[in-house]
């Protein structure tokens, strides 16, 4: 029988962090629902957020008009590098979750990479 969309982004999600994890990198991981994204730079034994950024937050949600967008993306891409430095991290390995780089998930990448972040 076949899995449901929810299972295979799992399952995908599952290969990238395990071979995440063998190299022992810190990991920027995304995740998005329909209304906000969400962004963690978590360190490479798995153990600590060292760095997080969401649409959920005060001054973001003041300035954007819908968590959902390419716009609040890119917003949430250049806060989290900007965090992400600030802690001293300069390289990461990109987590994308499952999700396909496409749309939303493309554009945090790209504005985290234009903030200085490289992966």
């Amino acid at each position: 029988m076949m899995a449901d969309k929810k299972q295979q982004r799992l399952r995908r999600a599952r290969q990238t962090r395990a071979r995440i994890a063998q190299q022992g990198v810190v990991r920027l991981a995304v995740h998005r629902s329909n209304a906000h994204i969400y962004a963690s730079v978590i360190s490479g034994d798995g153990a600590r957020v060292l760095a997080s950024a969401s649409t959920l937050e005060k001054d973001v949600r003041a300035e954007l008009a819908s968590g959902g967008s390419v716009a609040a993306a890119a917003v949430i891409g250049r806060r989290i590098a900007e965090k992400a430095r600030a802690a001293g991290v300069e390289r990461v390995a990109f987590d994308r979750s499952g999700f396909a780089f496409h749309g939303r998930v493309k554009a945090l990448a790209e504005a985290a990479r234009e903030a200085g972040l490289q992966f």
